[in-house]
């Protein structure tokens, strides 16, 4: 599994009057890890019954591309410092695509 793609489903429910502070924060997180090697993608969703919940739907080549993303100084210091912070809850899941054609 160590050479395999990794997607993360990340769900934040953010507490009440920070959504544009994540928001604003989420803007450079995303533009750090689109730039980091092995990140596929990173995309991020609102919720359409409850706009403070958020969904992060993340792609990283492997493992290693993921424990380097989470080693990152812009992972460190805007999502485990500045964004869970202002989260109510976080829910994260690790999943590995399956060809099932």
């Amino acid at each position: 599994m160590k050479n395999e793609a990794i997607h993360v489903f990340a769900t934040w429910q953010i507490k009440d009057g920070q959504l544009q502070n994540v928001l604003n924060l989420l803007t450079e997180v995303r533009k750090q890890s689109i730039a980091e090697e092995g990140n596929l993608f990173y995309d991020v969703h609102q919720s359409h019954t409850d706009a403070n919940t958020l969904i992060l739907f993340e792609g990283y080549a492997d493992k290693n591309a993921l424990d380097a993303h989470r080693s990152s100084t812009h992972f460190k210091t805007l999502v485990v410092e500045q964004i869970v912070p202002l989260l109510q809850a976080r829910e994260v899941v690790l999943t590995t695509p399956l060809n099932i054609d």
